[in-house]
């Protein structure tokens, strides 16, 4: 029966009538990543041809969906490497210093939080919920691009902090003090717009 799955999985991995029922997903997933439509809408149709090519390569040891977003991660990472050779970070300016301020307001003078972090209730129930990642996606584009960037290629793409530096021109101390911030900033939002409704 595996084999069978296998087969069929094989079969749906190079028919690009059946990969088009993965766009709007691996466009979601490429926008909340980018956070220009362009760009996703290229990576998601670099994906799908690439998947079309490579699809009797496909072993249907995971399902399709996870197949197809572990290329679309890849592309998403080619894409992030081509545009920081292409043009460096900004120097940090107003808006990170507002986002400093906002973090700074957030926490007593001694150290401890300002207010006590809401409940969570069960995380993982949560990520199975589709308004959940709506409202998540929203988060993560409030966040300023280039905290935005360092967090997606930790995160998300699971890079390296070694390789996150090499690839962005930035020392460690600044990609550290960059995730901080953003998880910061994606924790102050979540508790406001998704947890807080709990």
């Amino acid at each position: 029966m595996a084999a069978n799955n296998s087969i069929k999985g094989s079969a749906q991995a190079s028919d690009p009538a059946a990969l088009e029922q993965f766009r709007s997903y691996l466009l979601r997933y490429a926008l909340v990543q980018l956070r220009d439509q362009t760009a996703a809408e290229d990576a998601v149709q670099e994906t799908l041809l690439a998947a079309v090519e490579g699809g009797a390569g496909f072993s249907g040891k995971s399902s399709v969906k996870t197949w197809l977003t572990g290329i679309l991660k890849h592309k998403i990472i080619d894409h992030l490497r081509r545009q920081s050779r292409e043009q460096p970070l900004i120097a940090a300016g107003h808006d990170e210093r507002s986002e400093a301020e906002v973090i700074d307001a957030m926490f007593k003078d001694d150290g401890h939080w300002e207010s006590f972090p809401a409940s969570w209730g069960d995380p993982d129930q949560a990520f199975e919920n589709k308004k959940f990642w709506e409202v998540f996606e929203t988060c993560a584009k409030l966040m300023p691009a280039k905290t935005a960037r360092v967090f997606t290629m930790r995160e998300v793409m699971e890079l390296s902090t070694e390789e996150i530096c090499m690839e962005l021109g930035i020392t460690a101390t600044n990609c550290w003090v960059m995730l901080h911030r953003a998880r910061l900033s994606l924790r102050e939002c979540l508790e406001l717009k998704w947890f807080g409704k709990l």
